[in-house]
């Protein structure tokens, strides 16, 4: 069960960090080519955010039975970067930009013009894509390195 939740946990974070990137995109390009705020616009908002919040459930479903967190909850753990990684810093991480994702979204649909839009959409989901990017366990990363794919 743990294989199978880790592994759609790292397939779907390619799609959130994809459409975060095109969202970004289309937000730039709307500001800056002062375009409307196509029903297209509003359905790569909405996905994203909803890519988003799938693979947070899958994040939660992961946590709750990886080996690496009940291990820095045991009264064994002793230390140690790749623990405190997991255990807390990257769902802390990740659970604060889902919540900056959706808030952006869910301000991004009420703005009037189609200029705000825009640009609360570049602002909110750019801050949440930052933390993402800080919380991946990249291979290169000092604290928790995994690789960019992790089959079963």
């Amino acid at each position: 069960m743990y294989s199978s939740f880790l592994f759609f946990h790292s397939i779907f974070r390619w799609l959130v960090l994809f459409s975060l990137l095109f969202a970004i995109y289309r937000a730039i390009r709307g500001l800056t080519g002062n375009r409307m705020y196509s029903s297209a616009d509003h359905s790569i908002r909405h996905w994203t955010a909803t890519i988003a919040h799938v693979q947070l459930i899958l994040g939660f479903a992961v946590y709750m039975v990886s080996p690496v967190v009940k291990y820095y909850f045991s009264p064994k753990f002793s230390g140690g970067k790749e623990p405190f990684f997991f255990g807390v810093l990257h769902i802390a991480l990740m659970l604060i930009s889902i919540v900056v994702i959706t808030i952006g979204s869910s301000l991004a649909k009420r703005k009037p013009s189609d200029r705000q839009k825009f640009k609360t959409q570049l602002i909110w989901f750019s801050i949440g894509l930052l933390l993402i990017l800080m919380a991946i366990p990249w291979p290169f990363s000092p604290l928790a390195a995994r690789p960019y794919y992790r089959p079963f």
